[in-house]
């Protein structure tokens, strides 16, 4: 049987589950490279204007011994953390302005300390102003409502993200939504989700990760539209804001879940495939059709005696076998991962253009 997990976004965790075999505990992703061949045409960004950074497009010829070309998550992020930090230079100097990101970290897990710390950085790296509220685990939902509320009134700040998971005594749901749309960066609004899902309508914001992977696509110069993609997995934070995406692209989209029968059999169909199940290794090379574009979003720490740490990190897809069959894939880590936190920012520095009216 298989088993889905979800993965995770820029506010969310990782799951623990214990080793044996192919049990494996769950952490976020981040990404190892290997050799680069090329994809056609161009495509709107998400992002800023930039020139074209990257290879020359990736063909679906049918690949020979390792022939995939590597998509470097690692290098097309600091390529836009660049970008951001010309905009907000720019921005400064114009108008006077700079971002915000406002953080709120309830309780002390250590995972969720390290994420929060890593984006402060990321933020003072790129010229982000950045703001933290740490609340106890036995504070009560309703002093980070208040909290959210100050933040959604200050000016200064632009963005507000509640790092995930919450104390189990607090609603989720309730906490998300009590952030105010025009600041909630990490696109979990189910008004931002909404309007992505309607034709005709535009999100304020998209989910960071299928951002990126999105992102990841534009700038290897994939083609999308007509082609057939498939996305594993139906998290509200990975799976379904992807298909959404890239039924928007003018994919023809299909989702295999846990529930899914005969999944190997439509995710070899696909043209592209984005994987987000935080399962080791479980889409096999048999699962891919020849010259398909693979974008692996999970990170699964396996066990590894012979690394230092104990384990090793892999994705969803089996690299060894994949890289030999699909003509492009994310590595893991090295591919998604750093795009999540880059495309946090991006957020970030959108709002604080729309909301300073600044082009």
């Amino acid at each position: 049987m298989m088993i889905f997990m979800d993965c995770c976004s820029s506010s969310t965790m990782p799951r623990l589950l214990s080793f044996s075999n192919h049990k494996i505990f769950h952490f976020r992703r981040s990404i190892v490279p290997l050799r680069s061949i090329p994809l056609n045409q161009h495509f709107p960004r998400t992002m800023i204007s930039y020139s074209s950074p990257l290879s020359s497009p990736i063909t679906a010829a049918m690949p020979t011994e390792a022939s995939a070309t590597v998509i470097d998550g690692k290098s097309v992020a600091k390529d836009i953390r660049d970008e951001i930090t010309t905009e907000i230079s720019r921005m400064k100097d114009e108008i006077g302005v700079v971002p915000g990101l406002a953080v709120i970290l309830v309780g002390d897990r250590k995972d969720s300390a390290t994420y929060v710390r890593n984006k402060q950085k990321a933020c003072e790296a790129v010229g982000i102003n950045s703001y933290e509220v740490r609340l106890p685990e036995e504070s009560t939902e309703q002093e980070v409502l208040k909290h959210i509320s100050n933040f959604n009134d200050d000016p200064s700040v632009h963005g507000i993200l509640i790092q995930l998971p919450l104390p189990s005594h607090m609603n989720e749901q309730n906490v998300l939504n009590a952030v105010c749309i025009e600041k909630d960066v990490d696109g979990f609004h189910p008004l931002n989700i909404g309007r992505l899902a309607m034709r005709g309508r535009e999100p304020l914001f998209v989910p960071c990760t299928p951002k990126g992977c999105i992102e990841l696509l534009h700038r290897y110069g994939v083609e999308i539209k007509g082609k057939r993609a498939v996305v594993i997995g139906r998290s509200n934070i990975v799976g379904m804001p992807a298909a959404l995406l890239l039924q928007r692209e003018d994919a023809t989209i299909s989702i295999v879940h846990s529930r899914t029968k005969n999944p190997e059999e439509i995710t070899r169909e696909a043209d592209i495939i984005i994987s987000a199940v935080g399962q080791p290794n479980m889409v096999r090379g048999s699962w891919i059709k020849p010259g398909a574009v693979i974008i692996d979003v999970g990170i699964n720490p396996v066990k590894d005696d012979t690394s230092r740490r104990g384990y090793r990190l892999v994705g969803d897809v089996c690299y060894d076998e994949a890289c030999k069959i699909a003509s492009a894939i994310t590595p893991v880590p090295g591919g998604v991962g750093p795009m999540t936190i880059a495309m946090l920012l991006s957020n970030t520095l959108t709002s604080a253009k729309r909301i300073h009216n600044f082009k």
